[in-house]
């Protein structure tokens, strides 16, 4: 009996018409190790992104337009039915079980999976269907028979050279946020929040320096969840000092009084094991995080130098490859990676690469795989979004390379893109701002065109944590976490025009003080990343006068930090990259 039929057998047992795979874990992280992976698991789908559905007659899978292909593919000889999100025709989870399923029948979800958000607007679409959604367990807990493990390698503490400040200093400051809301507690479920709060890192996470926990913090104690193999005598030395209790992940519970949930990231069954009063509130320890100390800026600033060596032996080491031939999509990812594993302190990459040559570059989230790699021609544009995990900061770049020749629509589309990144690198604004206040400035330019991009503008990036950090951002829906200083953010406009070509370029930036005066504290972005932006596409007469200074005077940055650090060959290779236009 295959898995489907073996599903089967187990949701007449349990009463149910139908299943939900999503594509989460109990921490609602971006990326979800093996041991979660049951949407994969049951349909065979292996994309970052998507929902299978099982019910006792039909089956089907949502994913989005970054995986219809690969998903048609991989689910051919399957019963599952490709569902293309998003596209006017195909009908919502909702919709298409309200068609398939009698009215009354009953939906299950695994609670520990779903956050209290997700189960409350999925319950909600259900009754409008006349449906009923049921937290039930986990399928894959039995019928999954070679399931692995939850990671179980091991903690490691992140230096206070760092870190800039004690976990225990960290946790009191928490503790005077529960107090102002009147909370006795708080169920920390977020694996960076907890690794910053800690001041503890892992590997259990691709891309990500986390391990699997979960952190209850109190008034008068904080205990951190975790496989307790993963913790040595040195670690549990530390976390004692630092007044942390220990005790196995499985045995999580929550604590007697009012208890803080983020239901936005809390799973749906540890927040119904609070026994008392429950406090429904954004996370308390996100806000606390983005704003870096200075022993983080500073490693962010040694991260980049370090960085941005790579970088440039990349590219000085690029197009000759590329002229040579052989080169390919996937063997420039590795060869970057390679020259950064060189760098002291470094850990990993902090996201997949995407390096996406000529109409590939139009796919925003596009990720070179064996089928789809393709060789590099020494014409066109090369987008490569990528960044590092270095033990004192994380990277994210993006930068647009012309290989050779261009047609004059790459060229504008480049220049139209290099303007926004100006424009918004150049904003001075008052403390407190939106992101969304200042989103327009990566646009402008572009509207004028009749052109845009669908993704966010900018995002935080964390101190050897996730590339991908809030609560702030920059886009064009509305985002009111108020930017303050000493946060980072990214600034990566786009352009992107199907069967054609892309075209990104991105900064990490540092929320700075600009000026005090009568209308309070004004705030300035500072680049963070070093690393020469091409030229040689740019339409100049397309710039204006303080658009042509502010790339100098970049440029100029960049050299004076990159140059005392490079051989011969890579600084004079700098020193043309870097000339003024």
């Amino acid at each position: 009996m295959n898995k489907i039929e073996l599903l089967r057998q187990w949701l007449r047992d349990q009463n149910l018409s139908a299943f939900i795979f999503p594509s989460t874990d109990p921490h609602c992280g971006e990326y979800v190790p093996d041991h979660w992976k049951t949407r994969e698991w049951i349909s065979g789908f292996n994309g970052s992104a998507g929902t299978a559905i099982v019910t006792l007659d039909d089956a089907a899978l949502w994913t989005d337009s970054r995986y219809f292909l690969a998903a048609e593919e991989q689910l051919k000889g399957t019963p599952f039915l490709l569902m293309k999100d998003k596209l006017s025709d195909t009908p919502t989870i909702a919709q298409w079980l309200g068609q398939v399923l009698p009215n009354d029948s009953r939906v299950g979800i695994d609670g520990w999976v779903n956050t209290i958000d997700s189960v409350r607007q999925l319950s909600q679409e259900l009754r409008f269907e006349g449906l009923e959604l049921v937290t039930a367990s986990d399928p894959a807990a039995t019928l999954w028979t070679d399931r692995p493990p939850i990671p179980i390698n091991p903690i490691e503490i992140q230096p206070i050279e760092y870190a800039g400040e004690e976990a225990s200093h960290k946790i009191e400051r928490l503790r005077k946020e529960l107090r102002r809301l009147h909370a006795d507690g708080t169920i920390i479920t977020q694996l960076d929040d907890i690794a910053w709060l800690t001041n503890l890192r892992g590997t259990d996470v691709h891309c990500c320096p986390l391990f699997v926990a979960y952190l209850v913090v109190g008034l008068q104690e904080t205990t951190l969840f975790t496989e307790l193999s993963k913790v040595s005598p040195k670690v549990k030395e530390y976390l004692d000092k630092q007044g942390i209790q220990l005790e196995s992940y499985d045995k999580v519970h929550c604590p007697m009084g009012r208890i803080v949930l983020d239901p936005a990231t809390c799973n749906y069954y540890l927040a119904n094991l609070a026994q008392q009063e429950r406090i429904e509130h954004k996370s308390l320890v996100a806000p606390m995080k983005a704003i870096k100390n200075e022993a983080e800026i500073a490693g962010y600033r040694r991260a980049m130098l370090r960085d941005g060596v790579a970088l440039v032996r990349f590219l000085r080491w690029l197009k000759p490859a590329v002229e040579a031939g052989g080169q390919t999509e996937i063997s420039i990812d590795r060869k970057l990676t390679a020259l950064r594993a060189e760098q002291p302190l470094f850990r990993d990459i902090s996201f997949d690469t995407i390096a996406g040559y000529g109409a590939h570059g139009a796919i925003v989230h596009y990720e070179a795989t064996p089928e789809t790699d393709i060789p590099l021609e020494p014409r066109g544009l090369l987008l490569l979004d990528s960044g590092a995990q270095y033990q004192d900061g994380t990277t994210d770049i993006t930068r647009t390379i012309a290989l050779g020749p261009l047609t004059e629509e790459e060229r504008t589309d480049y220049t139209l893109v290099l303007k926004g990144h100006i424009r918004l690198a150049m904003v001075k604004f008052p403390s407190g701002s939106s992101g969304t206040q200042l989103d327009v400035l990566a646009r402008y330019a572009m509207w004028q065109q009749g052109l845009n991009f669908l993704h966010g503008t900018g995002h935080g990036v964390g101190s050897y944590l996730n590339v991908h950090e809030g609560p702030h951002q920059i886009r064009m829906n509305y985002m009111p976490a108020p930017l303050v200083a000493g946060m980072t953010l990214t600034n990566e406009p786009g352009i992107y025009k199907t069967g054609k070509h892309g075209c990104r370029t991105e900064n990490t930036q540092l929320i700075t003080h600009y000026c005090d005066g009568e209308f309070g504290e004004f705030l300035q972005f500072k680049p963070l990343t070093l690393c020469p932006i091409d030229t040689t596409p740019i339409r100049r007469e397309m710039m204006t006068p303080d658009e042509i200074e502010w790339l100098n005077q970049y440029h100029q940055h960049v050299y004076d930090e990159l140059a005392p650090l490079l051989d011969p060959e890579d600084k004079e290779w700098l020193r043309e990259a870097c000339t003024p236009i």
